[in-house]
């Protein structure tokens, strides 16, 4: 990882740079120079104290100190770093794999490094060189696995912010594989608050090392470490305490070498600010089944635990698309919409449980199909678009490799088609193939929101959720965004879910709408009859609360009046019945059904409002 210019200018990290330069130097260079010296004895000068023949004394063979404590560099750091690097690659896998394995795989993983971390890790350590046998060897392998837990739990906790983003949820439902989503969308984001962990982890290891050789468990004679030599010079530390101190010096000088270096390489990474990567979605052909139902949902009903008791964000929600129809979904923050779209893409967050009496995407029913079989038939025939391409696209991929992430997996295409499909998939959104080679930061809002689109139709899906895709976006980009839609849907007659809370975009080019509140759909009806012919109170108010180039300045927008309900205590009746000005005793008694109005107009009131003479389509201003 490279530093930015205000750290190349620090005098720390020169100074760590001059030490770690010296470090590596003595390491390469020690044996070659000083490695004789140090395996040639004199029996004329045993156990000398310093002298100009030989700075830090000699040990019990006449063997010259300094040259073995310059010597031992290369066994004492290697042996450190070798230790990390074990320990490190297996707690980063153990802990990173929480966040693409199943609930019972991630509860034993959590376990079992709870587990290990109730045990001190020297007291481990120790043990374990016991049990391996006293050597370099054996003190390699005991403190690799004492520290195996400490990585785990840092890993588990990293990986656990990334479960939760939308560029892993796009990854999943391209139907990734979990080595696959951990090595290519996970590994990735958590790289680098792994890299300064195993920096600082590595002058601990080289102290441990020498302490495990110190008390004899470690490196065995004829070899050496920093550690033994320690411990032989003890034994005259009150007649020459140099030859004990020297080595002890050089132990601290490299243990303070690893932990400046993590300091610095941290101070690095908080003057970069975040990483940003990308990530690439999947679909694939699949045709409707035999009565155009691309889509048909039944009875969808999503349970969330909270400490207050579950809940039901989304209770018996049926909806149906079918090829080319592009069908709006909308209603206030918190209705059920994304919850909705995530159930039938099969990407609710840890611990949701789902129920539905029918679930069917292009003609295959869903709950009929083994976990791998769904898996596939998700990752073939449907394709999400979420609302912040910022945090959908990976920030550790480029824009290609997410482009062609799905094909390669799914149609087993090589690179260059692959590649040659993704330019040709940007071209259809109306950007330049030379992105194929960017990342997402050095992309527009508007840019990242094309590239996800253009994943999304790298296997040609059957069916695009688009979950308010245009929410971040200024209102030119949002018009250039659903133009596209409608192309696209024009062109590869794929049905599109659009969900937003802007009624009016809904109305501009979707051909139904769906009304949702919460989680019920409360009102179904063609885009034509939204402006004058909504029956329900609670569709007509959001089409009020549109503004309007002609409305009353000196008067306040129009709004919803009141709250939604607490949905730890549902109401047995209408759940819009307290804000409804309508209301009646029924109301509050007994929900209403989404009862057949004709012509594909449905509608969940006991007393629907009539159709008034309200103008014939809705527009923002």
């Amino acid at each position: 990882m490279s530093l930015p210019a205000g750290l190349r200018r620090s005098p720390m990290a020169w100074v760590t740079g001059l030490m770690l330069a010296s470090l590596v130097v003595l390491a390469v260079a020690g044996p070659l120079f000083w490695g004789a010296a140090a395996d040639r004895p004199d029996p004329s000068a045993v156990l000398q104290g310093p002298s100009a023949a030989h700075p830090v004394g000699t040990d019990g063979l006449g063997r010259d100190l300094l040259a073995r404590i310059l010597t031992a560099a290369r066994p004492s750091l290697l042996l450190a770093l070798a230790s990390v690097l074990l320990g490190a690659t297996a707690g980063v896998l153990l802990g990173a794999c929480t966040a693409v394995v199943g609930r019972r795989a991630r509860r034993l993983a959590a376990g079992l490094i709870s587990l290990l971390l109730a045990f001190p890790a020297l007291l481990v350590a120790m043990f374990l060189a016991v049990v391996f046998g006293a050597g370099a060897t054996g003190a390699v392998l005991a403190l690799a696995a004492a520290s195996v837990p400490g990585f785990a739990r840092l890993a588990q906790t990293l990986a656990a912010g990334v479960a939760g983003t939308d560029h892993l949820a796009a990854a999943r439902v391209l139907g990734l594989g979990r080595l696959r989503l951990l090595w290519r969308h996970v590994l990735p984001n958590i790289a680098e608050p792994l890299l300064l962990s195993v920096t600082t982890a590595a002058g601990t290891a080289l102290v441990a090392l020498s302490g495990l050789s110190f008390l004899g468990l470690g490196v065995q004679p004829p070899g050496y470490d920093w550690g033994q030599l320690l411990s032989q010079g003890l034994d005259r530390i009150y007649a020459e305490p140099l030859p004990a101190l020297a080595p002890g010096l050089a132990l601290l000088y490299a243990a303070l070498t690893f932990q400046l270096l993590g300091e610095v390489l941290a101070g690095g990474a908080a003057r970069r600010g975040p990483v940003v990567r990308i990530p690439a979605q999947r679909s694939a052909p699949g045709g409707p089944a035999e009565d155009g139902q691309v889509l048909q949902v039944d009875g969808l009903t999503v349970e969330l635990p909270t400490p207050a008791g579950p809940v039901r964000p989304v209770r018996g929600v049926s909806l149906s698309l079918g090829r080319g129809e592009i069908v709006g979904l909308v209603g206030e923050s918190g209705s059920g919409k994304s919850l909705t779209a995530l159930a039938i893409a099969d990407l609710l967050p840890y611990g949701a449980r789902v129920s539905r009496r029918t679930l069917r995407l292009l003609g295959a029913d869903l709950g009929a199909l083994t976990r791998k079989e769904r898996d596939r038939q998700l990752a073939t025939g449907l394709s999400v678009i979420f609302q912040n391409p910022a945090s959908a696209l990976n920030p550790s991929l480029r824009i290609g490799t997410q482009l062609t992430e799905a094909v390669r997996a799914h149609r087993g295409a090589g690179r260059a088609e692959a590649t040659a499909q993704a330019a040709e998939a940007l071209r259809r959104v109306g950007l330049s193939p030379s992105l194929l080679r960017s990342r997402p930061y050095e992309l527009s809002g508007g840019q990242r929101q094309r590239v996800m689109i253009a994943a999304g139709l790298m296997v040609r899906p059957g069916l695009i959720i688009a979950d308010e895709p245009t929410t971040a976006l200024d209102v030119t980009v949002q018009r250039q965004i659903t133009r596209l839609l409608v192309d696209i849907r024009r062109d590869t007659s794929a049905a599109i879910l659009f969900i937003s809370h802007d009624v009016a975009l809904v109305a501009e080019f979707c051909e139904r709408v769906l009304v949702m509140y919460a989680g019920t759909l409360v009102e179904t009806l063609p885009v034509g009859r939204l402006a004058a012919g909504a029956r329900h109170p609670y569709t007509r108010a959001l089409v009020a609360s549109v503004p309007d180039l002609t409305a009353d300045r000196d008067r306040p927008l129009p709004t919803v009046e009141g709250a939604p309900p607490d949905p730890l205590a549902p109401s047995p009746g209408c759940a819009f019945e307290a804000r409804c000005p309508s209301r009646r005793d029924r109301c509050a008694e007994q929900a209403p059904p989404l009862d057949d109005l004709g012509s594909g107009h449905r509608v969940a009131c006991w007393y629907p409002l009539p159709v008034t003479a309200a103008p014939e389509t809705v527009t923002a201003s």
